[in-house]
């Protein structure tokens, strides 16, 4: 049996090795390292006190059939639950007694996509739409203003390149500096001017005042969508019962099961290599230094650390600068539960306590470091330990390990989310908060600037060790969604089948202009 190791037991490689072993079985010994304690990478879900925390939020939804398969196998598809099912019967395997969602209750439920922007203290859909709403909120003279500036831009196109010319050609400046400059600035710690147009062209590949025009047209025209919607414009996707991370660990089970070896706390410190091949890592374990020899190398890890890794592999200097320069942005959740909010449910959507149905807030408000919220009982109320009196909420930063707001204390990070929403008329008063918990998140953004732009010479050197596969967001170094990462994995274990040294196709997974998502 050849070896097989698999850098990271996140969504991109755990879907190898289980697609390695459904599509050839006995064939590969398979072992999976994985540097923290937990499974799913930031697909996680973190459970705490009784309730469940998303690490990002992440929505069950591709346009591609194998991964929209490979999950309803897993987890066969539910209606979304009632609310008069999830009081009276209190299927909550989080209280004392419930199932085990280990072993039961594995289904995805059917979730509503909403989200929007809160700017100027009010609600607007995101992505923005043309409607009434969105221009009595903005009122009529910034409204004729966005008419005038995207006409504007109809005009005189900018050169793309940068992502501020990338946004302003396809919604105007005005709506630009309203709802993208500030925003991408607050997510990635540099302004739009910055940042490569390719990260906007994998974000919203498509999306543009145009687009919002013809999906308001087709549903005006009771039109059903024939697939050319924009993602960022659909408004249904799956997601798991107790959140993503319940899926992950029932793959990471089965792949157990079918004879791979997991290896939690173990963490790849140097890979050595030998006739232009990877031949073994090495990783730093609760018992010392282990070294793991294999045929084939699936890595996850971020490129920045692969190539610093390969202490004897004389890498090109060029090489080395390119990999030490690509930037990541890092991530701090920080999750309250509070008895209410003091947002008002105006939309026509039923809720649990009436809270506002959002999954997502995106909050465009300047004055506060704070970027999104999740609401918990909105994307699974089996999330909420007591949905019926209480709303579990995630408040998500941005920012930079090791910086000021990253090294707050844990205290110190909850009174100033805390702080936060009471200054946006979120929450009434700090006191309003009955438990706390943060989650820190290292590398969680692979960016778009700085070396980003010479990373077509490090894919090169990459691709000269033809057994190596690198895959998954930051595998790649691309901010891709969780089926993109599965894709690349599929991509990479039919590249090993079938005995081709051309890893080109593996690379270019989220690269065409036909497919996308949003946040």
């Amino acid at each position: 049996m050849k070896k097989v190791i698999i850098i990271g037991a996140g969504p991109a490689g755990l879907t190898a090795a289980l697609e390695l072993l459904h599509k050839a079985p006995d064939q590969y010994d398979i072992t999976i390292l994985e540097e923290s304690g937990a499974i799913g990478g930031i697909s996680r879900t973190v459970q705490y006190h009784g309730n469940r925390m998303d690490i990002g939020g992440h929505r069950f939804f591709s346009k591609d059939d194998r991964v929209m398969d490979w999950w309803k196998a897993r987890m066969p598809l539910q209606g979304a639950p009632s609310m008069d099912d999830r009081l009276l019967h209190r299927e909550s395997p989080l209280a004392p007694g419930g199932p085990n969602p280990d072993t039961a209750d594995r289904v995805m439920l059917v979730r509503h996509r909403i989200s929007r922007i809160y700017y100027l203290k009010k609600f607007f859909d995101y992505p923005v739409r043309l409607k009434w709403q969105t221009l009595h909120n903005l009122g009529f003279f910034r409204t004729l203003k966005v008419g005038f500036s995207y006409l504007r831009s109809l005009l005189l196109k900018r050169p793309e390149d940068s992502l501020e010319n990338f946004y302003i050609n396809r919604f105007g400046k005005t709506l630009y500096s309203m709802f993208f400059e500030d925003y991408t600035a607050k997510v990635w710690g540099r302004h739009p001017r910055e940042i490569s147009a390719d990260w906007g062209a994998q974000r919203v590949k498509g999306l543009s005042i145009v687009a919002m025009l013809k999906d308001i047209a087709r549903k005006a025209l009771g039109r059903s969508d024939d697939g050319q919607t924009e993602t960022s414009l659909i408004e249904q996707f799956w997601y798991p019962k107790y959140g993503p991370g319940q899926l992950w660990e029932q793959v990471a089970r089965e792949a157990e099961e079918l004879g791979a070896a997991l290896c939690l706390h173990h963490k790849v410190t140097r890979i050595h290599t030998q006739d232009g091949r990877i031949t073994s890592v090495v990783c730093d374990t609760p018992d010392g230094p282990k070294a793991f020899e294999g045929d084939y190398f699936f890595s996850s890890m971020p490129l920045k650390d692969l190539v610093a890794d390969m202490s004897d592999a004389a890498v090109p200097q060029d090489v080395q600068r390119i990999a030490q320069g690509l930037p990541y942005r890092d991530f701090v959740t920080v999750g309250l539960l509070v008895p209410r909010l003091r947002l008002v449910n105006e939309t026509s959507i039923p809720t649990l306590g009436n809270i506002v149905p959002d999954c997502w807030i995106y909050v465009q408000e300047t004055h506060v470091k704070l970027g999104r919220i999740q609401i918990f009982n909105n994307w699974s109320p089996y999330m909420v330990e007591d949905p019926e009196h209480t709303v579990w909420i995630g408040l998500e930063y941005f920012c930079q390990e090791n910086d000021a707001f990253w090294n707050l204390s844990d205290q110190e990070c909850i009174q100033l989310a805390a702080k936060e929403l009471v200054s946006m008329g979120i929450l009434g008063s700090a006191d309003d908060v009955i438990d706390s918990h943060r989650e820190k998140v290292k590398k969680a953004y692979p960016a778009y600037f700085d070396t980003y732009s010479e990373i077509h010479t490090l894919i090169q050197y990459l691709d000269t060790y033809p057994n190596l596969y690198c895959i998954g967001r930051n595998g790649q170094h691309r901010y891709n969604n969780m089926d993109h990462s599965m894709l690349s994995a599929m991509e990479a274990v039919d590249c090993l089948l079938s005995g081709s040294t051309d890893h080109s196709r593996i690379w270019n997974v989220n690269t065409e202009k036909s497919y996308h998502e949003s946040k």
